[in-house]
């Protein structure tokens, strides 16, 4: 077997070992994990979450998901906790503990500091005969049978069940609180992901010239106005009114028609009922739209008047693309 082979072989047998602990870990799901759900959702403070080693760098990202799905969490470092750092708990923090074996010195002293505190204390482990299963609250099982280190050594497979358990309970806290995209934006309101829940139309075009010509505008006039806006487009107004557009492509359909352009007007060579989208509709929408026609900008507009142009090459810059 040569390297390539080699490498390839222990890759698809570290994720089948992890997908195999994975799958068994929906089946250690029990009444404890409801009533840990169910206690944080009707908490009026927040997770606090604790670990050691390894244990600690995943409570760290569960506390990351939690505070980004609306329910508020903090992390506390096991052995800072007991050197210190244990008033970061307040009376009505839940707290969950991580620890694969449940028995570590730093777990074995901080347990019953919590326990004095009278906070409801959750012990996620993969050991329920341990110290910190048999005096915690409750459980939350993440037993697996061997990690995917060919020594047993290297917290591998038990971190990941770890992780895994820690979405399982945000996504259920989403779930129940009936999170939306709007609470998500408010929460994510930096780049691409942000700007896509939150990022309108109107923020777009307020950004943006506002090209527009008359019906009776001379066709000299529009290519004047196209160039000078910068957006390929120009609107076409009467009486107020948007009936129409003339794009870079009706600008060149109209130089191969005519040869002699003198007394052309707008109206004579616009597109009536161009695509439009109203101000308060979202960034990606536009998107959407524009993609579903095979244009690349739309007219928007705010109870059908007429208010600015929204570009792909807008979409591009703001990264909703």
């Amino acid at each position: 077997m040569n390297n390539s082979e080699t490498i390839i072989k222990i890759a698809k047998k570290t994720i089948e070992t992890e997908s195999t602990a994975i799958g068994n870990l929906a089946h250690l799901l029990d009444g404890d994990f409801t009533l840990t759900v169910n206690s944080i959702l009707n908490s009026k403070g927040r997770v606090v979450i604790s670990g050691i080693g390894k244990s600690a760098i995943i409570a760290t990202k569960i506390v990351a998901t939690l505070n980004s799905t609306g329910t508020p969490a903090i992390f506390m470092h096991a052995a800072d906790a007991i050197h210190g750092d244990l008033g970061t708990v307040q009376d009505n923090d839940i707290v969950i503990c991580i620890s694969k074996s449940g028995n570590t010195p730093e777990i074995k002293m901080l347990v019953p500091l919590i326990k004095r505190g009278k906070n409801l204390l959750i012990g996620m482990t993969g050991n329920t005969e341990s110290f910190l299963a048999q005096h915690a609250d409750h459980i939350l099982n993440t037993y697996v049978e061997k990690e995917a280190c060919p020594n047993n050594l290297a917290p591998t497979t038990s971190t990941t069940a770890q992780l895994v358990m820690g979405d399982a309970l945000a996504i259920c806290l989403l779930e129940l609180k009936g999170f939306s995209s709007k609470d998500f934006a408010k929460y994510h309101p930096g780049g691409s992901l942000g700007k896509r829940l939150y990022l309108t139309v109107n923020d777009i075009v307020q950004t943006n010239m506002k090209p527009q010509v008359d019906v009776a505008t001379d066709v000299r006039q529009v290519i004047v106005e196209i160039s000078e806006k910068m957006l390929g487009v120009t609107a076409v107004i009467n009486d107020g009114k948007l009936v129409g557009v003339v794009t870079d492509g009706d600008i060149r359909r109209m130089l191969n028609k005519y040869e002699n352009i003198n007394g052309l007007k707008a109206e004579d060579i616009m597109s009536a009922n161009p695509k439009t989208i109203e101000t308060d509709k979202l960034a990606i929408t536009a998107l959407e739209r524009m993609q579903e026609n095979e244009i690349s900008q739309l007219l928007a507009v705010k109870n059908g008047a007429y208010k600015g142009i929204v570009h792909l090459h807008n979409l591009i810059n703001e990264g909703i693309i």
